[in-house]
């Protein structure tokens, strides 16, 4: 669960990272009443789940509570990368020296928190990790350990902080991982951190991503923002106890799988060979072959899916219950796009005797002869 900004700075304030509170409004008659709290210049922030929203014009400042109201008037549904903007985060401009960026975040590969920090802040990190990779630093957090001073001490020597300043940093280092840990989070992000005209730091922007399977513990981030529409195959994945995931509204590949990690690996190496995953569905485990047949019909829904790529490791979920998932939702369904199976685990040899005669499904041994077979699929290759 990916929250808005404004959710993002109120956890931060909770556990002592300075930040940029504001006012949060739904509409111009809330925006009235609250205008005596804003403080200026301002800055007005459409509140949407995704990233590059200054660039789209989601951004602005003002001086004055007319130019605020005139900027909301405009930003209120507004379309960001198929978002409707119909909330806004209204705070005071601070006036920075040097802005940051830094995040902790799960890492699939060692398994661990790691944090991250670049002297270059503001910038997205994907762009930055691309064009500059030299100006990323990384440490992986040991979770007995946790966060320890030696990290502060490593990226503040790099940006070229003080002393003062690195204390700052390692006081706010240990809040973010502490927060990153009790709310089970996959990504504590600010960008920018910045150096405020005193000196200190702040947190400018935030960007904090919940895992889905806590949610129940904090309900007041799974309930639907105001105004808010659930995508409908998220609402009907749920009633098997599905996670559907919109990704991409370009795509026209989906992924089954089981495992959020096995997911990410999927859509990384799809999109490494130039196509993209518009929508992603986690079984969880121990799907059976009836709730595999479900799964496939949801995702399958949406006419855009030209391609179904299926990804199982078999363990609580068995090779053999997903294969018989995938005949009956041909044989129900009348399912005739590609689907490209990698099966690995229990039962895997019962699973490939079971979808060895079906017509429209090709097996692969692994992750990267998938998504080859993905790629001459797309060329109009016939695959065997």
């Amino acid at each position: 669960m990916d929250l808005m900004e404004y959710r993002a700075q109120g956890l931060f304030a909770k556990y002592n990272v300075p930040c940029c509170l504001g006012i949060v409004v739904n509409d111009i008659d809330e925006l009235e009443r609250q205008k005596d709290a804003l403080k200026y210049p301002a800055v007005i922030k459409a509140q949407v789940k995704t990233g590059g929203r200054g660039k789209a014009g989601g951004v602005k400042f003002a001086d004055r509570y007319e130019d605020v109201k005139t900027v909301a008037e405009a930003m209120f549904g507004m379309n960001i990368k198929g978002h409707t903007v119909k909330k806004l985060m209204i705070s005071e401009k601070k006036s920075v020296d040097r802005e940051f960026y830094l995040s902790v975040m799960l890492d699939r590969n060692t398994k661990c928190p790691v944090f991250m920090f670049s002297p270059d802040g503001g910038m997205e990190i994907e762009t930055l990790a691309k064009e500059h990779p030299d100006r990323i630093y990384k440490t992986v957090v040991t979770p007995s350990f946790g966060a320890k001073d030696y990290i502060a001490n490593y990226f503040g020597t790099k940006a070229g902080l003080d002393s003062a300043q690195i204390k700052e940093l390692n006081v706010l280092i240990k809040n973010l991982y502490k927060l990153f840990c009790e709310y089970h989070c996959l990504l504590c992000e600010i960008n920018p951190l910045a150096i405020d005209a005193s000196g200190h730091l702040i947190a400018l922007d935030g960007k904090i991503s919940i895992d889905d399977s806590a949610l129940p513990k904090f309900p007041e981030f799974a309930a639907p923002e105001d105004g808010e529409v659930v995508h409908p195959l998220v609402k009907e994945a749920a009633g098997y106890n599905f996670l559907y995931i919109p990704c991409d509204s370009e795509g026209d590949v989906s992924v089954i799988s089981n495992g959020s990690g096995m997911i990410m690996s999927c859509i990384d190496h799809i999109a490494k060979h130039g196509s993209k995953v518009r929508s992603s569905l986690d079984l969880g485990g121990g799907a059976t072959a009836n709730r595999i047949q479900e799964a496939i019909r949801i995702v399958l829904s949406d006419p855009e899916i030209k391609i179904l790529f299926i990804n199982i490791f078999g363990g609580i979920t068995r090779c053999s219950e997903v294969a018989l998932g995938i005949k009956g939702a041909i044989e129900t369904y009348g399912v005739k796009v590609p689907i490209i199976v990698r099966f690995e685990g229990t039962n895997k040899e019962m699973a490939l005797e079971t979808i060895k005669t079906l017509p429209n499904v090709i097996n692969v041994d692994g992750l990267i002869s998938g998504v080859e077979a993905l790629c001459k699929i797309k060329k109009g290759d016939v695959v065997k």
